[in-house]
């Protein structure tokens, strides 16, 4: 059974940093895509970032320069760095994982098959 299990979420003032985690366990994902989704109450989830097998990154405009996506294969782990945290940020992170694909595209919900549970990020103002 595949499991991912995010971590680090809490509560922090405007300008401040997080760190979420991702285990992995049940699957090997060293040659998946993996990436970071938020879902605010009342709003869809929506892609975040995103890193494939080889170290490509992908992100969404809104977290460009704040966030950074990084993956540690020999531990089945992936992290988010969130930087220059702000009120919008305010949401539930999702971590996901997919196999990997010719074209890296098609950054939905959906494009996705594993997911974990989520972690509450609260950014104050």
């Amino acid at each position: 059974q595949v499991q991912l299990v995010e971590s680090g979420g809490g509560l922090v003032q405007a300008g401040g940093s997080l760190r979420l985690s991702c285990a992995v366990s049940g699957r090997t994902v060293s040659r998946d895509t993996m990436a970071w989704f938020r879902q605010a109450p009342g709003k869809e989830r929506e892609f975040v970032a995103a890193i494939n097998w080889s170290g490509n990154t992908y992100y969404h405009e809104y977290v460009k320069g704040r966030f950074t996506i990084s993956r540690y294969n020999s531990i089945n782990t992936v992290y988010l760095q969130m930087n220059g945290l702000k009120p919008e940020d305010t949401a539930v992170y999702f971590c996901a994982a997919r196999p990997p694909r010719r074209e890296e595209s098609s950054w939905t919900a959906p494009n996705f098959a594993y997911w974990g549970q989520g972690t509450q990020v609260t950014v104050s103002s």
